[in-house]
């Protein structure tokens, strides 16, 4: 079974990665979620190593039976905060981008180049 779920891991990685080389935003977008999504099955898959000794041990007893990592699930738990946290920023990059250039090909969005310094700024443009 941990197989199964490495080969899932795997797969939803390689889609990811697939999404975030598009030219559309929106899928560069859902790929980097997608990419922390596998990142984050990966690292509870790897977390969820058993081990010989428990993090407690009840009263009359030497050892418990197999215990997770709590280590790993304070990286996942963590990781999901800030995947959360960057498809927020992303995604208010993306609806920017789409207000300013009435699309969502990064070939066409280039608000960023037509600025120039400061001084060069046209008023009515911005």
């Amino acid at each position: 079974m941990t197989a199964l779920y490495a080969f899932v891991g795997a797969a939803i990685v390689a889609c990811a990665l697939f999404m975030i080389l598009s030219r559309n935003l929106v899928r560069v977008l859902l790929g980097l979620s997608l990419l922390a999504t596998g990142a984050n099955l990966l690292l509870s898959l790897v977390g969820n190593v058993r081990s010989e000794q428990p993090p407690i041990i009840a009263d009359g007893q030497q050892t418990l039976g197999t215990a997770a990592d709590p280590l790993a699930q304070a990286l996942v738990l963590t990781a999901i905060v800030i995947g959360f946290a960057l498809t927020v920023v992303l995604a208010v990059l993306v609806l920017r981008a789409w207000r300013a250039e009435h699309t969502v090909d990064s070939r066409q969005v280039d608000s960023a180049e037509a600025l120039g310094p400061p001084q060069e700024r046209d008023p009515t443009n911005v």
